[in-house]
């Protein structure tokens, strides 16, 4: 997201964190701009009853936790490490001076906000008015569209069953079913257990399954 030379010459620094780390939680203070340089960090927030629900799964130069950066209020979700990550972090104060300086770096977290902003639109939606195969379709047409999560040599989706399953508000049960589906229907292979896109053409949505 930013480059990280510039962040370092604004006092940035390094942090690791171990697989599993709470690196800040839902409600706690802001202070510093996160991002992640190596590993996999996921950020969710939690149902009444335990469970995870979702928001994004963050990849390597991408950055998370970045609404209180801008409204200051707390996080609004909390990020845990998937796996042993390097995290690069700068003082609030800093990052808003680096906004300043470099307004087409604003410009860029402007897109970006909308960008995330659109895609709960999406979810949501799908989640009001789609069945489970509509929705797990939705999504994996919209990661297609954007290029999310996917492997760009191999066309892997990026996501464990699970993840789709918070994703989308659905049982891992659930999920595991419509994806038998779909491979079998050709939209999509499992290759030892992991999931492919065929090509990058949309996800066909197969009306009898819906």
């Amino acid at each position: 997201m930013i480059d990280i030379n510039l962040l370092l010459s604004c006092g940035a620094s390094y942090k690791k964190v171990s697989a599993h780390d709470i690196i800040f939680s839902e409600g706690s203070t802001c202070t510093y701009y996160y991002q992640l340089v190596t590993g996999r960090v996921r950020w969710i927030n939690y149902t009444s009853d335990g469970k995870e629900y979702l928001q994004s799964v963050i990849e390597e130069g991408e950055c998370f936790g970045e609404l209180p950066l801008f409204d200051a209020g707390g996080y609004a979700a909390t990020a845990i490490s998937d796996v042993d990550s390097l995290l690069i972090r700068l003082n609030i104060s800093a990052f808003h001076q680096l906004l300043i300086e470099n307004p087409d770096i604003h410009f860029k977290f402007s897109k970006l906000l909308a960008h995330r902003l659109r895609f709960k639109f999406f979810i949501l939606k799908e989640m009001a008015f789609n069945d489970p195969a509509k929705r797990v379709a939705a999504l994996f047409h919209y990661l297609k569209s954007g290029r999310q999560h996917i492997c760009g040599t191999c066309n892997q989706i990026k996501l464990t069953r699970q993840q789709i399953a918070d994703m989308t508000g659905l049982r891992v049960e659930t999920v595991i079913r419509v994806v038998r589906n779909m491979h079998a229907n050709g939209e999509l292979k499992i290759l030892r257990g992991k999931i492919y896109f065929n090509d990058m053409t949309p996800v066909i949505m197969n009306e009898q399954e819906h």
